[in-house]
């Protein structure tokens, strides 16, 4: 009996030290120590996603969900949110080397990587299709007729890869040109460098928006190159930091899910409509504390940037100059495949 208490003492010994050292090196402390969130931009525009408008300012899905989780870490983006530039290449050295502190940058939560390269994948915020568009004057009707010709695609991408393997499935000879910035990239196409350029759907129906020549000058085939489920990335072996980035986004579509906006959180957080609503805003305490973060963590996110169908229509959707309908990336109530997880 003497020798099983000891055992089970050690036990818990061991336990406890590994959760201390756990929550030593989380990237969560170091960020809280600095006072400031590192997040992943853009070295161009991708539209929608990440970009700069004519002030110099980031915005964007990605650029929102930074703030984000910005604000449920300090109170405010305001003063502790730094949009690091790097291109789709550097995602991953940045992340690594400590560059950065998180990679919220639409990227494909694919095998090699989540094998590979020491990365960690939040749940999918955003599910994309890949497809390609070309100028309507070729007159293309599927990727097959594009068979001899040169395709642009961005470097160093899943895109790239989903491309080549389709190409290949389809026994199509194409030529893939690829870039690292998205610009270049873009403007390659227009200026007719490539026969058709491959990206995510929603990011094509932005770039055609913006062709210079109009966009009846473009059509995107209608062949579905791949779908990619996007996630947030962080550093393998840090639960409690993909933990936040996990609850983040869950925040952001629990808000959604019972009507809590920017313009009523106020409101509702003064008259809870229910116990479980006390508890997300923070009224009561234990939604940030098990996360080592202010039980108001999620009020404070939602009083900046609004709900998930807020940062999307601002965004990609109607209120947004691409107005790309939300489809597949809706929530399961709207027909969609997202849900929030229960709030406790």
């Amino acid at each position: 009996m003497k020798n099983i208490f000891a055992a089970t003492l050690l036990g818990a010994s061991l336990i406890a030290t590994g959760a201390a050292a756990q929550e030593q090196d989380s990237r969560l402390k170091t960020v809280l120590d600095r006072g400031s969130l590192l997040c992943s931009g853009h070295n161009g525009s991708f539209l929608g996603f990440a970009e700069v408008d004519d002030e110099g300012k980031w915005k964007g899905l990605d650029i929102e969900l930074c703030q984000a989780l910005a604000a449920g870490l300090f109170g405010t983006s305001e003063g502790h949110l730094e949009i690091v530039p790097i291109s789709w290449a550097q995602r991953w050295p940045a992340l690594q080397s400590g560059d950065i502190d998180v990679v919220i940058k639409v990227s494909g939560w694919t095998q090699s990587r989540d094998t590979e390269l020491n990365l960690q994948f939040s749940r999918p915020y955003f599910i994309g299709a890949f497809q390609a568009m070309t100028k309507t004057e070729l007159g293309a009707q599927s990727i097959a007729d594009l068979d001899g010709g040169t395709i642009c695609v961005a470097a160093g991408t899943s895109t790239e890869r989903a491309a080549a393997t389709y190409l290949q499935s389809k026994s199509i000879e194409a030529e893939l040109l690829t870039f690292e910035n998205g610009d270049e990239l873009r403007n390659a196409y227009y200026d007719g460098r490539c026969d058709a350029y491959v990206e995510w759907a929603p990011s094509l129906a932005a770039a055609r928006l913006d062709a210079p020549d109009g966009a009846d000058a473009h059509v995107i085939l209608s062949d579905v190159i791949d779908l990619e489920a996007e996630g947030i990335v962080v550093p393998e072996g840090d639960p409690k930091w993909l933990d936040v980035q996990n609850w983040m986004l869950n925040s952001l579509w629990f808000a959604e899910a019972n009507g809590i906006t920017a313009e009523n959180v106020d409101d509702i957080r003064a008259n809870p409509p229910s116990a479980t609503i006390e508890k997300f805003l923070g009224v009561t305490p234990g939604y940030g504390a098990r996360l080592g973060l202010p039980d108001d963590w999620a009020y404070n996110m939602i009083k900046e940037v609004g709900n998930f169908a807020e940062i999307y229509d601002r965004s990609l959707g109607d209120s947004s100059p691409y107005g790309l309908p939300r489809g597949i990336n809706a929530l399961y109530s709207d027909g969609g495949v997202f849900f929030p997880l229960i709030v406790d």
